[in-house]
């Protein structure tokens, strides 16, 4: 663990704020993408199975890359990690700005991955060793603040810069910015750490890498392919079995590359959980509305982020409100409330029509992403909160990797689900069409009425998708009733376990 950084002296803010900022460029460039995949499909000439990869393969690289970073945090000093994270991310972004082929441009963002991969969990972990518990809500919920501020102002600016510049300038936007970030922690960064006796067992990072890359690849390939595609069910296999192997091997070993002993701790269990589900349910969202409101309804990319950016900046400002009010009251009750509104906005989402207009989209959508800053930070916090010091770098590494393997999920299982109701229901409204069909329709009368099919048929798939996404989200709601509120199960005055059985650990 990092030597510099105590509870019991004052936090070092300058290294917070340097590794906040670079995870907020590393955020913002991924919020940034989303919109412009349209214009990447057609400069690039690239069909919709293939311009995705621009995603799923940075969930990939995070996937693979995420279960080292227990340790590495423990092997190497805040300072050495953040300026190769940040170097990746930044040769990343430069490589993908000046990209004329696909290729080039994948390859540029799998290098970013690589670097952002590192950010997250290397800033959680100095977070929870720099503030006593007692603060620690609040830390999280300033945290939270800033990483929301990306999907805030994200599809915003992705939607003016799509429609007035290249989308090659979302690179270049970020590359001064983030090499600035990097010449700033160069200088400024400064941190010293004992020296460290630990190896890393190159065996389990192969099979952390074959096991949740290939559940990656495999649920990722799912909406595209189909389930019954060898590519997926092979993959899925093979992962599967990687990753069990994987958890042996680490259940078995002094110094795990990824210790999954932390889930002996109820609450920490628990929190992983529910935010498996959660992140499941937020992908409905994020993945379901903007072919709504793009392909359903014809709105403009501009008008779709902006559409985004009320409940974005509403979850921003509440995250350091949140942080406070769980530091008072714990995550339960944040939890419950923040859930029952999941629900209740999930539903409203499943009644969508042609003609649902845009202000009653922007309220459902705003106070959705208010229910979803009640539940994943404070959960979050209050399982870490449980785990001995020594084992925030697996808490952290842990909840990344598992939130990356549920994005997954989650995007596959709903993009299946709406691909199948819309197929379905378009072979259930043609056939009652042919029944009422004259056969005297002009070629341009049919070519309309099919898109008409078309359109109300892939209505009831993201209607149907949406439905589903509330019994996810129910799901959520009922472990949330379990939280108790954490306590450490490790003395930090003593530096001795405060008990030998971590389920006693957790408190009301």
């Amino acid at each position: 663990m990092e030597q510099t950084i105590s509870k019991s002296s004052r936090p070092p803010y300058g290294i917070i704020a340097v590794l906040m900022v670079g995870a907020f460029i590393a955020f913002l460039n991924n919020t940034l993408l989303n919109i412009a995949l349209p214009s990447i499909m057609k400069d690039l000439e690239v069909e919709t199975s293939t311009v995705q990869w621009l995603t799923t393969g940075y969930m990939l690289v995070n996937g693979i890359m995420i279960p080292t970073t227990a340790y590495l945090i423990q092997k190497y000093t805040v300072r050495n990690l953040f300026l190769v994270a940040m170097g990746l991310f930044t040769a990343g972004t430069i490589l993908a700005g000046f990209a004329h082929v696909f290729p080039m441009l994948l390859a540029g963002r799998m290098v970013q991955a690589s670097g952002s991969a590192i950010l997250m969990p290397l800033l959680m972990n100095v977070m929870l060793t720099s503030f006593p518990i007692e603060k620690r809500g609040a830390a999280m919920g300033v945290f939270g603040l800033v990483l929301m501020g990306a999907p805030a102002i994200g599809p915003t600016l992705s939607g003016w810069i799509v429609e007035h510049y290249d989308w090659r300038m979302l690179f270049h936007l970020v590359t001064p910015i983030a090499a600035a970030v990097l010449l700033t922690g160069f200088f400024l960064l400064r941190d010293t750490k004992e020296k460290v006796d630990i190896r890393i067992d190159l065996f389990s990072v192969l099979l952390s890498s074959i096991g949740f890359g290939g559940l990656l690849y495999g649920f990722s390939s799912a909406g595209s392919k189909g389930w019954d595609s060898p590519n997926v069910y092979l993959t899925i296999a093979a992962g599967a079995i990687s990753l069990i192997w994987f958890i042996l091997r680490q259940l078995s070993q002094e110094k795990p590359l990824l210790n999954f002993r932390i889930f002996n701790y109820p609450m920490y269990a628990l929190s992983a959980a529910i935010s498996m589900v959660v992140t499941m349910a937020m992908f409905s969202g994020m993945l379901l509305l903007p072919i709504y409101t793009q392909t359903l309804r014809g709105i403009t990319p501009m008008d779709a982020g902006l559409m985004l950016l009320p409940g974005a900046i509403l979850m921003a400002i509440m995250s350091p409100i949140n942080g406070r009010l769980f530091d008072k009251f714990g995550g339960r009750v944040l939890a419950v409330i923040g859930l029952i509104l999941t629900v209740v906005t999930s539903y409203m989402f499943s009644q969508l029509t042609l003609e649902t207009t845009y202000t009653h989209l922007v309220i459902i959508y705003s106070l959705r992403m208010f229910g979803m800053s009640m539940v994943m930070m404070p959960v979050s916090t209050n399982g870490l909160n449980q785990l001995p010091q020594k084992y925030y770098p697996h808490g952290t590494a842990m909840n990344n990797t598992l939130q990356q393997v549920s994005g997954a999920i989650g995007t596959a299982l709903l993009v299946t689900i709406m691909s199948n109701r819309t197929e379905s229901h378009a072979k259930e409204l043609a056939a009652k069409a042919m029944k009422h069909a004259s056969g005297q329709q002009t070629p341009e009368a049919v070519a309309m009425f099919k898109q008409q099919i078309m359109m109300k048929a892939m209505l009831e798939g993201i209607n149907f998708a949406f439905f589903i996404s509330v019994f996810i989200a129910a799901l959520a709601l009922i472990l949330a009733l379990f939280i108790k509120r954490a306590t450490p199960a490790e003395d930090t005055i003593g530096g001795k376990t405060s008990g030998n059985n971590p389920v006693k650990q957790a408190g009301n």
